[in-house]
Formats: structure tokens, C-alpha cells, sequence
């Protein structure tokens, strides 16, 4: 029988500890996790929305906004959530630049981060989720993580709120999942003032990812 795996589930096959793709198996969580800000329009809205709920999540910042908007990311960190590492400038073919541009991207990124919540490094997360076999065995030498997602809400397509909406509520994310949205448009903070009360109606607990070991 021939099986064809998708590029997600294979990353599933690696440890946790070097490639995440589900959040730890506890009561329900759920993992709410944010791409590309901090935004000074949507980031805002966005954590209002999630205190409002009593909701953590986990930002994956670029490092070119972190420099434009810090006290937005000194904000994140003061409400309780957690810095991701998403690269400082997002480069559209991540995985196509040097090994050596790559690891300038994260640790220029890091640095800004660490500043923010006096961590060392944090779970980084490929722009577009491209990701090179030369970047995976470099974080395997140095026991470090790479945090993809289980759950993708497509909230980056060109669809209405209504849509994105209904498209998730007729396949709602399971325990543990880590739900992949986006920051920088209005799109994420519209559709979770809708599913926030049913997923939390139905149990779920809105957590942060762990962070990245020191």
C-alpha cells in the first residue's frame, strides 16, 4: 500500500522536543498562536479581546516590527503571553537564504525578544513555515525548538470574517491543538470574538505554548 504523508505530518513524527506541532495534552488546552506582529492597529484589539476571555496565546514576532512597535511587545509580555521567534524580516523563501543569513535572521530576532522577558532564545517559527534541512540538524546540535502549528485557520485568505468563521465552526480545533492565525489584519480578532466563548462554552482552556529551554 503506498501512503503518502503531508510535510505536517512528518513533522509530526519528530520529537516534541525538537519540532512542535501539538501543545502538551492537558484539560482541553488550546494553543492560540499569532504570526507576524506586533501590528499597531490589530495587535491592540487583539489583546483586549484575549483578557477579555482570560486567554493566553503565543506571538511569534518579526524582528523589524519588535523594533518599530516595542512597547506593543513589552505589552504581550506584561499580560502574560508568550514571545515566539518568527525571523526580523521575514524573508518570503526562508528556506532558500544561507544557513548563515537564516541564523542572522533568528539571532538579531532573539536578542530583541530577550530584551522583552529576559529569555535566552524562544521557539522559532519559519516564515511561511519554509523550512531547511541545514536549519533542522543545526537546531537538533543545539537542543533547540522549532514550533509549527496542528490547526490552520487560513485566516490569511481572501475570505470574509463569515466565512473564515463558519469554516471553523463546522471543524472545530481538538485538545491540544496549536492554532495558527495572523495579527496583522483584522481578521483573527474578528473571528475569535465569535469562537472564544463556544470553544471556552465547550471546554477548552486558551494557554500559551511553553517557553523555549534555556
Amino acid at each position: 500500500m503506498n501512503i503518502k504523508l503531508s510535510k505536517q505530518q512528518l513533522l509530526g513524527l519528530l520529537p516534541d522536543a525538537l519540532v512542535l506541532t501539538r501543545g502538551p495534552r492537558s484539560d482541553g488546552a488550546l494553543y492560540l498562536s499569532f504570526d507576524d506582529g506586533p501590528h499597531p492597529e490589530h495587535t491592540p484589539r487583539l489583546l483586549d479581546l484575549l483578557a477579555a476571555h482570560d486567554a493566553q496565546a503565543s506571538f511569534f514576532l518579526i524582528g523589524q516590527q519588535v523594533e518599530r512597535h516595542p512597547q506593543l511587545a513589552e505589552r504581550i509580555v506584561a499580560e502574560g503571553h508568550t514571545l515566539g521567534n518568527h525571523s526580523f524580516s521575514h524573508p518570503l523563501s526562508f528556506s532558500k537564504i544561507s544557513l548563515r543569513q537564516q541564523l542572522h535572521e533568528i539571532d538579531r530576532t532573539d536578542r530583541l525578544l530577550t530584551a522583552l522577558d529576559d529569555h535566552p532564545r524562544h521557539c522559532f517559527r519559519p516564515p511561511r513555515g519554509s523550512l531547511s534541512v541545514a536549519l533542522l540538524l543545526h537546531f537538533a546540535r543545539q537542543r533547540r525548538r522549532i514550533a509549527y502549528w496542528s490547526y490552520n485557520s487560513m485566516d490569511y485568505l481572501n475570505q470574509s470574517d463569515a466565512e473564515v468563521i463558519a469554516r471553523l465552526r463546522n471543524r472545530p480545533p481538538r485538545a491540544a491543538d496549536i492554532v495558527l492565525m495572523h495579527d496583522d489584519a483584522a481578521c483573527a480578532e474578528q473571528v475569535l470574538a465569535a469562537l472564544l466563548p463556544e470553544w471556552q462554552a465547550a471546554g477548552r482552556r486558551l494557554l500559551a505554548l511553553p517557553r523555549e529551554a534555556a
